[in-house]
């Protein structure tokens, strides 16, 4: 899971120091984290995209879409954070944890402090909501159906969605993870719409040209990946080699990230991102266990 890969870095960073051998490593491991990016377009499968039903995936596309312009709102507006911060804390939130906060944060060239810090905050909310939710789902009486959707719409890292989803039930860790699934794959369309976002802000000339000059060009291979992927023309095999590679590429990614993760940097940053996370947290979860009451 990304958020152990990151933990080991971070508790290596913090009591040791980087290793003199992983220098080197840490150094590249933006190559690392867009090339996993690329081979991971083998894992979106569209089967599982329609498997979970057109109510599951109106309930995901609103969760992401929704969830970003609020998460983008409560940062900037209520909590004055500035900056790329807010758009790295709404895609962790929003879309699928660290993964996404180091995505958008290579997509949008962010400096390593925000990431380092958006992933944290993220990592700090995965392992709330891995206790929490599982409780709160006896608490409310939900059947696995519900919790695992809820589940799968409101926690935000993959890992911890299909653990709470099977500390409820099978059927709901089942749920969960189709559910995270599907709201994973919107990863590739929610970085190009930010890159273009960002591109034509910061653009004098927001022409065609320095928008192309600026697109991150790895979320192509990812979509073409996918895109071969789903056309029957690898093997399963081969699908499966691939998504060990990326795995591994993610796993040096993640732990070079983690090492770059100092805790007394994160102190001096407040608590301002973690407000607007919480409130965001509970804003959309309340909304989505009510859907899915209602719905389901």
């Amino acid at each position: 899971a990304p958020r152990r890969r990151v933990a080991v870095g971070a508790l290596v960073g913090n009591t040791v120091g980087t290793p003199d051998a992983a220098e080197p490593g840490v150094g590249v491991d933006k190559l690392f984290l867009e090339t996993g990016i690329v081979l991971l377009g083998a894992a979106v499968v569209v089967e599982e995209f329609l498997a979970a039903g057109p109510i599951v995936l109106g309930l995901v596309v609103a969760a992401v879409a929704g969830g970003l312009l609020l998460a983008e709102l409560i940062a900037r507006g209520l909590f004055r954070l500035e900056g790329k911060t807010p758009s790295l804390l709404a895609a962790g939130a929003s879309i699928c944890g660290v993964s996404a906060v180091v995505a958008i944060g290579r997509v949008l060239d962010a400096r390593g402090s925000a990431i380092t810090f958006a992933a944290a905050t993220v990592l700090l909310f995965d392992a709330v909501t891995l206790v929490a939710f599982p409780i709160a789902g006896e608490w409310l009486g939900l059947t696995g159906r519900q919790f695992g959707v809820w589940a799968g719409v409101s926690m935000f890292s993959t890992g911890p969605v299909a653990a709470a989803g099977f500390a409820h039930s099978p059927e709901a860790g089942q749920w969960a993870t189709v559910t995270k699934l599907a709201r994973n794959s919107l990863l590739g369309g929610v970085a190009v719409a930010y890159s273009l976002a960002y591109a034509a802000r910061s653009a004098t000339d927001p022409g065609v040209r320095r928008l192309w000059a600026e697109f991150p060009k790895f979320l192509l291979g990812f979509l073409v990946v996918a895109a071969v992927a789903n056309s029957g023309l690898l093997s399963p095999a081969a699908l499966e080699s691939i998504g060990r590679v990326s795995d591994a590429l993610f796993t040096l990614a993640f732990v070079g990230l983690g090492l770059s993760i100092r805790l007394r940097e994160m102190r001096e940053v407040g608590g301002a991102a973690v407000g607007a996370v919480l409130v965001h947290l509970l804003v959309v979860s309340a909304l989505a266990l009510a859907a899915v009451r209602w719905l389901l």
